[in-house]
């Protein structure tokens, strides 16, 4: 299908790229555009007008904060997430997430932001995000505020708002990340997510899920029992309720759930084998 009639602009700023989102009915945010562009070819989505963010320095590169936090800029392409030096060593799970998006085309053109806001796809960085703690900035009409990254994944970003970067505890390697793709998509059929830290293992998975999603029940079962065997953690899983998993084609939600579980478990045994 060919895109309908719509506007484009490239704003100098974000507050130009807020006003505009304020003031025109039917503006979209454009970044990397891998979610958004095949939408509108297809009509499951509508346009008047795309915001350009991908350029604005301000939504791109990663740093360090004050706090020691890792600053993932919006914009910032995935390919570059997955390379970083510093994502690598102090929050692998985000960079194999990333790793995992796709292929090299699709990782450099996509971005962290629109990956995380892939409304009603299940993409690879909202369920390490979680593991991860992290949180997320936006800049809106009422100015600029965080929200962790579970809560983004549970309702979205506000009306108006930009996703401006991700910020993410560099707690060191004790994480990691493992995927089942659908062969076609390259989505997730499942993925899990882990990280270990001194209050215990934190645990999400999405694909299985109707989204992403923290298990801590999973997580007081694992520190209850002080196992992270794989039998433990499929013991673990067994006691969630079936109605957690989403069936697919071809899955039921008792292949979902085990699924889960199996590759929760290797998740946990490579992040206990780096820490």
């Amino acid at each position: 299908m060919i895109l309908t009639e719509l506007d484009y602009v490239r704003p100098a700023g974000l507050d130009e790229a807020l006003a505009l989102l304020a003031g025109t009915r039917g503006a979209r945010v454009l970044a990397g555009g891998q979610s958004l562009l095949p939408d509108l070819r297809s009509g499951a989505d509508t346009a008047r007008l795309l915001i350009d963010v991908r350029r604005l320095a301000e939504l791109r590169g990663i740093t360090r904060t004050g706090t020691g936090e890792l600053r993932i800029g919006a914009a910032t392409p995935l390919a570059d997430l997955a390379a970083d030096p510093e994502v690598l060593a102090r929050a692998p799970e985000l960079a194999a997430a990333a790793r995992a998006n796709g292929d090299p085309q699709v990782r450099n053109l996509g971005t962290a932001g629109g990956n995380l806001l892939a409304a009603g796809r299940p993409t690879d960085l909202p369920v390490a995000a979680i593991a991860a703690g992290a949180r997320v900035e936006l800049a809106g009409p009422g100015g600029r505020r965080t929200a962790t990254a579970e809560e983004l994944a549970a309702a979205g970003a506000p009306p108006g708002s930009i996703l401006t970067a991700l910020l993410v505890p560099a707690t060191g390697p004790a994480a990691a990340f493992e995927k089942t793709a659908d062969r076609a998509t390259r989505y997730p059929v499942c993925a899990a997510a882990v990280r270990i830290t001194a209050d215990g293992v934190r645990v999400a998975v999405t694909g299985a899920t109707a989204r992403a999603l923290r298990l801590r029940d999973v997580e007081r079962r694992l520190a209850a029992g002080g196992d992270h065997s794989t039998e433990a953690v499929l013991a673990a899983f067994r006691a969630e309720p079936r109605s957690l998993f989403v069936p697919g084609p071809g899955t039921s939600a008792e292949y979902l759930g085990h699924l889960a579980g199996v590759l929760t478990a290797r998740a946990l045994a490579r992040a206990a084998a780096s820490a």
